[in-house]
């Protein structure tokens, strides 16, 4: 919380709150982008792999998964409703976060000689700051190798399966060989570009089915909304009590798994994102950094607080339920089986896209660690190990997760502030658009 919170706030007072009072002009560099039709396969001056919104696709494609859907909801069940409050705290320092990480990876990335990007947090460590970032670069690559294969292949595929499950009676084993089969037919055949165009293409419907049926919930709750906001900041700063299924919180307890759920929601601060954006066509590190400040934007600002409000206006918060299944429960609640059946088919996309599109980082770890050559063979790891994941319990995964999640924050934080110099000289020398 320190090192998020600190960094997050001295970037953004540096920036003179850039991702507030520039809304209007990164809101125009990306959402008023996107839809730009390309005469050519690369625009002119733009070099990199993927197309911006295919780059934002499946970055969304990690974070519209698992941590937003299940992640916020655990979350709730148990660090009480004033976890919501933690989670944007986090979103707020945590875009100018990304927007920073975001840029420094496009200024590092490397070109190697069969054509594709490479860069994160890694290339930047290690090009940027010369022997303690060797150092750096060096703990981050193998804390990050974990924690890819924690979320891809633990959270994503096990939320998936456990999904599949409680709808459809599926068994747990065949959803993650499935998941596997159809993973391996699509990355082997198309690598990095057929990732980036099936993510560009199920993505944008996913957020809209999701955030249409978390909007029914509320709707029909319309009353409880008030109340929802109520818990949110009462037991932000006050212990919740045992109600029903919920065995009562701490204020530290609420702030650490809002924390924990907020990061790995939209992912600011831990670096995965920009091994993907490294990837991607662009005139300027900085324009490609703007998309950081969207992607939190879209995760925390909207979606996680629909997810929440949600959760918390149906009622089933206390209920004794987590993850995923409270998530459905508060759907049940309205949209009955049937359309609980079109929403595990929403979320089944969400957790195989999430699972699909982490493969682009998981090839960066390992090219940086054991060489580029190496990719081809411990891909398998990435499809073994799912197969195991959706065999244990949900709080073990979550657990995993965590753990993952804290060995790669602190090296990427301590980079973004001693590189915090160089990011805002681009930040200066940029052209902003008018």
């Amino acid at each position: 919380m320190i090192l998020m919170v600190g960094v997050g706030l001295y970037l953004t007072v540096r920036t003179r709150f850039f991702q507030i009072t520039g809304i209007g002009t990164w809101m125009k560099r990306t959402i008023g982008e996107l839809f730009k039709k390309q005469d050519s396969e690369n625009s002119a001056g733009e070099e990199g792999q993927l197309k911006p919104f295919q780059a934002l696709s499946t970055v969304l494609a990690g974070t519209i998964g698992s941590g937003v859907i299940a992640g916020v909801a655990a979350a709730i069940a148990i660090g009480g409703p004033g976890s919501v409050f933690w989670m944007w705290v986090i979103a707020i320092v945590g875009m100018m976060t990304k927007m920073t990480e975001m840029t420094l990876a496009v200024d590092f990335r490397k070109k190697t000689e069969s054509g594709e990007y490479f860069g994160g947090p890694m290339h930047y460590m290690k090009n940027g700051l010369g022997a303690t970032g060797k150092a750096l670069a060096g703990i981050y690559a193998v804390a990050l190798f974990v924690e890819v294969l924690a979320d891809a292949c633990f959270v994503q595929t096990n939320t998936l399966a456990v999904c599949v499950n409680d709808v459809f009676h599926v068994p747990l084993l065949v959803s993650g060989v499935l998941t596997v089969g159809v993973s391996m037919f699509v990355i082997l055949r198309g690598g990095v570009e057929k990732i980036g165009d099936f993510c560009g293409r199920m993505v944008p419907p996913m957020v809209v089915i999701y955030i249409v049926a978390c909007l029914g919930v509320i709707i029909l709750n319309i009353r409880q909304v008030p109340e929802a906001f109520a818990l949110i900041f009462r037991y932000a700063f006050a212990p919740a009590p045992a109600v029903g299924g919920f065995v009562g919180s701490t204020v530290s307890l609420a702030m650490a798994r809002g924390a924990s759920r907020g990061i790995f929601a939209n992912e600011a601060g831990m670096g995965t994102a920009t091994t993907v954006h490294a990837t991607a066509q662009t005139d300027h590190p900085i324009h490609q950094g703007m998309y950081g400040i969207l992607e939190v934007f879209i995760d925390s600002i909207i979606v996680c607080t629909m997810t929440s409000l949600t959760v918390l206006c149906s009622g089933v918060w206390s209920n004794g339920n987590t993850g995923v299944v409270l998530t459905f429960d508060a759907f049940r609640s309205v949209w009955g089986q049937f359309g609980i059946m079109i929403l595990c088919l929403a979320v089944v996309l969400f957790a195989y896209s999430s699972y699909l599109g982490f493969f682009v980082e998981f090839r960066t770890c390992v090219e940086y660690l054991f060489g580029e050559k190496t990719v081809k063979w411990l891909k398998w790891l990435y499809f073994a190990l799912p197969i195991l994941s959706v065999t244990l319990q949900v709080e073990t995964i979550w657990d995993i997760a965590d753990m993952a999640v804290g060995f790669i924050v602190i090296p990427n934080m301590i980079a973004l502030l001693l590189l915090s110099p160089k990011f805002l000289s681009l930040f200066s020398d940029y052209s902003y658009p008018t």
